[in-house]
Order: C-alpha cells, then structure tokens, then sequence
C-alpha cells in the first residue's frame, strides 16, 4: 500500500533552517508530482510547493519563494523540502503528498519556529 513517511521536523530558532523529508513506497515514486502541503492551527491545509516527476517543475506558495526549495531524489524513492529563512509564520504541521486515483497523505511532521 502507499506510504509516505515525513521526518525533520523540530524547534528552531527565526532566521534558522530545516529540511524536512518524505519517504514513499508502495508506488511508482518517480511516475507522480510530489508536494509538500502545511496546516497552522486554526487554519486550513495549504499547499507549500510542488515537484514534477522529473524534477525539472518547481511551484512554490508566494509566502515561501526564494526561502524554500523542493528536491527529489527518485533512486531513493524520496523528496525534500529545504527550508531557509525560518519565519514565526512557517509554524505548521507540514505532510507530504502524491495524488493518483486518491489523494495520499503521510503523518505530518511538527514545524516550530520560536525564539
């Protein structure tokens, strides 16, 4: 079945880093677009960036431009969100996400950006 399993998340300070990762299984990881998506208390689920099959099409939020990145790596079934720039704001539960048929969904992993 599809799995995807989200780690590095954490407590950072502002103006700190963190990259997060997803690994997936159970499907053709390189033959679907990968996104990562977060969800702040009280608020809905948005959708942070996306990665094309490839790696070749990145989309990104414009609240994340030029302090994100997204990247995969299809030899080890995984992708990355690399998160520079840390702001207060960027507090969320971040998941990954693949959509084929169904929308799939990993645990979340816990982002907090405090002093």
């Amino acid at each position: 079945q599809v799995q995807l399993v989200e780690s590095g998340g954490g407590l950072v300070q502002p103006g700190g880093s963190l990259r997060l990762s997803c690994a997936a299984s159970g499907f053709t990881f390189s033959s679907y677009a990968m996104r990562w998506y977060r969800q702040a208390p009280g608020k809905e689920r948005e959708l942070v960036a996306t990665i094309s099959r490839a790696g070749s099409i990145r989309n990104y939020a414009d609240s994340v431009k030029g302090r994100f990145t997204i990247s995969r790596d299809n030899d080890k079934n995984t992708v990355y969100l690399q998160m520079n720039s840390l702001k207060p704001e960027d507090t969320a539960v971040y998941y990954c996400n693949t959509r084929f048929t169904y929308d799939y969904w990993g645990q979340g992993t816990q982002v907090t950006v405090s002093s």
